[in-house]
């Protein structure tokens, strides 16, 4: 097959992976209520629907990329998706609580597998800096895409067929998918020749993420102040402590050092932390005022983001691929987010009695149109100078900020807002309160990046002065 059209096929193909793991994290949310009705959850218990798959997705995530590049890109990447589909069939199949939680739980190590091996593989096809660029935009565009197409496709399903095909929509499409990878992309070879996995930094880095995520998710459950909160954040730093340790004396590290010493990954890292947190708590607020505030039904709702979804893809997919060559990644990410910090401060005007086309669209369109560009520009800077047999631990790293990003910054904002509306009794102003947090995080991040910018471009011209 010609090089241009197996790259045209590791697209399109990694591209759909992504879509349907995109899909799945926010299908689910819409037919809640009726999972907790017709199973029997408790008000606790339902949010391990969500928490079960955000947990082991967030943990596993660099393990995950590290066996992509011992065992191979595409081996990996079609067993996630194996694992993804038989969980989800489970899952739409249980009759009871236990085993719809237990299959979100393997579902999200699925989907640890087949994240960072889709970008993996979507670097190694595409190796040149403008064509990375273009792909990088496609293939997060797919990330906005499905996500909001989960909300429509979630609230007609549930509203007309069921809640159990919110997760047998799955089987079917990565049945096809996977004949599809299997036909048309070249077996990958890994690195694991004079390689091993790393248990030790493997065990450290899960167990430090999957505690805290489980402590953010319980501190916006029961409150930060909680002792099982504490025990997490606990456990979170003292498993960092021994991953840092560990790593330093291991002959073949888990997470190489070397990725994280280049300042502008380590701080396009933390950007991409702060674009997660604001990305789930734009969506989940934004839902809750449309329908709670504004009287929307679910499909209503998810119809009323198709502006934002529109604006992600146009922004991914058309303006980063021509502004990225032109302007460089630093420099496009910091215009995304100063539209994302722009929407975020829209936002945080919202009314009580307030008009879709005034209060709401123009600060979805302008934080998605930011969120389109940035995901392209920061996924390019976080692989950009990677050696091959690092690209599945890189593309690890990122979606790993992404998901710690939205589990920390959703339960943080949601607190902020719950507390603004306990002392006020205005579900509105909690709102309020967290956007215009989420807006002040983003000019945080852009001004860190900016200073980042200029250090570098003073120190380029002191280089090429002496």
């Amino acid at each position: 097959m010609p090089t241009t059209a197996r790259a045209g096929w590791v697209l399109a193909l990694t591209a759909a992976a992504q879509f349907v793991l995109q899909l799945d994290l926010s299908i689910v949310n819409v037919a809640l209520h009726t999972i907790q009705r017709e199973l029997g959850f408790s008000a606790v218990g339902l949010q391990w629907v969500v928490t079960g798959y955000a947990l082991t997705f967030g943990s596993l995530l660099l393990v995950g990329g590290r066996l992509g590049d011992l065992f191979g890109q595409r081996r990996t990447l079609l067993a996630g998706l194996v694992v993804f589909a038989l969980t989800s069939l489970s899952g739409g199949l249980a009759h009871t609580a236990a085993i719809l939680v237990v299959s979100r739980l393997l579902q999200g190590a699925g989907a640890a597998l087949v994240a960072p091996a889709a970008l993996g593989l979507l670097t190694h096809a595409y190796t040149e800096p403008a064509a990375r660029a273009r792909a990088l935009g496609i293939f997060q565009g797919s990330t906005a895409a499905g996500g909001t197409a989960g909300i429509v496709l979630g609230g007609v399903l549930t509203q007309y067929a069921g809640w159990r095909w919110v997760l047998l929509v799955n089987p079917p499409v990565i049945v096809v998918l996977v004949a599809l990878i299997l036909w048309r992309l070249p077996d990958t070879p890994g690195h694991a020749r004079g390689s091993r996995v790393d248990l030790p930094g493997a065990a450290s880095v899960t167990v430090a993420v999957a505690a805290l995520i489980y402590g953010v998710s319980e501190g916006q459950q029961h409150g930060f102040g909680s002792a099982h909160a504490w025990v997490a954040f606990v456990l979170a730093v003292a498993f960092a402590v021994v991953l840092v340790v560990v790593e330093r004396r291991s002959a073949d590290p888990m997470l190489p050092a070397a990725l994280l010493r280049d300042p502008a990954r380590a701080v396009t890292l933390a950007a991409v932390l702060v674009i997660g947190a604001v990305f789930a708590g734009y969506v989940y607020f934004i839902s809750l005022y449309l329908q709670g505030v504004m009287g929307f039904s679910p499909v209503r709702t998810g119809l009323a983001l198709v502006p934002a979804t529109l604006s992600a893809l146009i922004g991914a997919t058309v303006i980063s691929r021509r502004l990225m060559p032109r302007i460089g990644a630093h420099r496009l990410l910091l215009l995304a987010l100063v539209l994302i910090g722009a929407g975020q401060f829209w936002l945080s005007h919202v009314r009580p009695h307030g008009y879709y086309p005034v209060d709401v669209l123009p600060g979805i369109v302008a934080t998605a149109s930011g969120l389109g560009l940035a995901l392209p520009a920061a996924s390019f800077s976080v692989t950009a100078g990677v050696e091959p047999h690092q690209r599945g631990i890189a593309g690890g790293l990122f979606v790993t900020a992404q998901q710690v990003g939205s589990a920390a910054g959703l339960a943080v904002l949601a607190t902020i807002a719950a507390s603004r509306t306990q002392r006020t009794g205005a579900l509105v102003d909690g709102y309020r309160l967290s956007y215009l947090v989420a807006g002040c995080i983003t000019v945080l991040a852009l001004l860190v990046i900016a200073a980042l910018h200029r250090r570098r471009a003073a120190g380029t011209v002191s280089a090429a002065r002496s």
